[in-house]
């Protein structure tokens, strides 16, 4: 059918004529109404918007001298950091002179490497910038899962008891 015959039914039908393939051989038109078409569009695109997670980065920060409580305390943090699904950046911040013994600090993050390398993989391991060194943890999914099965069967022993 030409454009004109096209036009015409559609003005008849009180509707729009939308070009849907411009490089068809012939171009392919359709006769709708285009508002509703974009409204419906716009609708589907912050539905899709709100079911998608966003990965933030958060950030731990550490001393060379962090004592014991506050490490487990920054620790757990972290964790529920992973379990949530966002990356985490473990920053040892040195002061004043404890620049000179950076062997401190890379002890720490080795710690904190080993405390949660059961939810996470390490992306970035032990590298300075400046008077920091940091450390990033990405969530491992498999782990996770894993991790989050062990606390179900152990939820479900405690009640049978």
């Amino acid at each position: 059918m030409t454009v004109s015959e096209a036009l015409i039914r559609a003005n008849e039908a009180g509707l729009d004529l939308v070009e849907i393939a411009p490089m068809a051989d012939p171009p392919v038109c359709r006769i709708m109404d285009y508002g509703k078409f974009k409204y419906e569009k716009s609708k589907k695109a912050k539905e899709a918007k709100k079911k998608q997670h966003v990965v933030h980065l958060k950030e731990i920060k550490l001393h060379p001298k962090t004592d014991e409580h506050d490490f487990n305390f920054k620790k757990d943090h972290a964790r529920k950091f992973l379990l949530k699904g966002d990356r985490v950046k473990a920053t040892v911040v040195f002061r004043g002179r404890e620049i000179t013994h950076i062997d401190f600090g890379k002890k720490v993050l080795e710690r904190m490497d080993e405390c949660l390398s059961d939810l996470a993989q390490i992306e970035v391991s032990g590298k300075m910038e400046g008077r920091n060194m940091t450390s990033i943890y990405v969530p491992d999914k498999t782990k996770i899962n894993e991790f989050n099965r062990k606390l179900e069967t152990e939820r479900k022993k405690e009640k049978s008891e």
